[in-house]
């Protein structure tokens, strides 16, 4: 990257790394951080060694999604999220990579932990969805051409049909038929996404056999087998 200046006014001489869950929001975030010409060089993907299980993708799928991407994927288990994700990247730094930034997909919570993360590390904090209209975000999502499903829903609020359910023109105006509480991004927990495909995927992801199950209060779509085709 050299002292090159980006297209967001930043300058810098690392590269990015991006918080990875394999939903819409970070994936967005990755998609809006490339074309304002940063450089992502990891995705980093952690999970809850306290509660295996509650919120888990297949990690087969992130590796998947990374593989679409080309670009590496870093997945660790933590009991403090803010102490493992400082010491990937540290870990990093001491490798000779040279991150100077973290990308975050979160919209209206979290900013202060990550604020405390970059701020820890002495990286900049690129949040590019923050603080967005929930509808702006999925009218974005759909534009651009993610394909985006739901694999995990709050059983008080949506049933097991919703599962696999894709995000598409419709999908605004169906939740707000269903219950007009429930935030469009799910931002409040009412839902959890997957990311089939994007435009920085070079691949596209098919789910090939799932199945739904039922605990902790959500309906998950458990992907059992899938596939990643040629675009």
């Amino acid at each position: 990257m050299g002292d090159e200046s980006r297209p967001d006014g930043a300058k810098g001489s690392g590269v990015s790394v991006i918080s990875w869950t394999g939903g819409k929001d970070g994936c967005l975030a990755a998609y809006k951080a490339i074309l304002q010409g940063r450089i992502v060089r990891y995705l980093l993907s952690f999970w809850n060694m306290n509660r295996q299980g509650a919120h888990e993708v297949n990690p087969a799928l992130l590796s998947a999604q990374a593989e679409a991407m080309e670009i590496p994927l870093i997945r660790r288990g933590f009991l403090s999220y803010e102490e493992e994700f400082k010491r990937v990247v540290r870990d990093l730094n001491e490798r000779g990579e040279r991150i100077d930034s973290a990308v975050f997909g979160h919209i209206q919570t979290h900013n202060a932990l990550a604020e405390r993360i970059c701020g820890d590390l002495g990286i900049e904090l690129v949040m590019p969805i923050w603080m967005m209209d929930s509808e702006e975000i999925i009218k974005e999502v759909i534009e651009a051409g993610f394909v985006v499903i739901l694999v995990a829903v709050r059983a008080d609020l949506l049933g097991e049909e919703w599962l696999g359910r894709k995000i598409d023109e419709r999908f605004v105006a169906d939740l707000r038929g269903h219950d007009r509480s429930i935030d469009p991004c799910g931002e409040n927990g009412e839902f959890h996404t997957l990311v089939l495909d994007c435009p920085i995927f070079k691949k596209k992801l098919k789910i090939a056999r799932s199945e739904a199950s039922k605990r902790e209060g959500l309906w998950f779509l458990d992907v059992l087998e899938f596939e990643a085709e040629e675009k």
